[in-house]
């Protein structure tokens, strides 16, 4: 088992959810996160350019059996691209796996692979 987290873009949320429901990937929690890379976006406030410290941004987390992590980054890394090809923009975000020691669900007490 696998934790896949993914920091994209607002904008390509739906694009990203969309895309993971036609995979059958659905059990997806999204968190509305602050933070930096290496993108940079200049503001103009009262006259005056800054570049804010931390951007808005969307983190995606899903748990899926090993099976599933491949279909499931490269739905992610498509989807979440702001330009078609094989490279995107600054900014377009990071995709990161974990390994997953166990899942539990509340409701039925199921373990492992069986409660994702």
């Amino acid at each position: 088992m696998k934790l896949i987290t993914a920091i994209i873009r607002e904008k390509q949320l739906d694009i990203v959810r969309e895309a993971l429901i036609s995979a059958d990937i659905t059990r997806i929690t999204v968190s509305r996160v602050s933070g930096h890379g290496q993108q940079k976006q200049e503001e103009i406030y009262r006259g005056q350019v800054f570049t804010p410290g931390l951007l808005p941004k969307i983190k995606i987390e899903i748990a899926v059996n090993d099976e599933f992590v491949d279909i499931t980054v490269d739905t992610i890394l498509m989807a979440a691209r702001s330009k078609e090809g094989p490279e995107g923009e600054v900014g377009d975000g990071k995709i990161f796996i974990q390994p997953l020691e166990e899942c539990i669900r509340i409701r039925t007490g199921a373990r492992g692979g069986e409660a994702i």
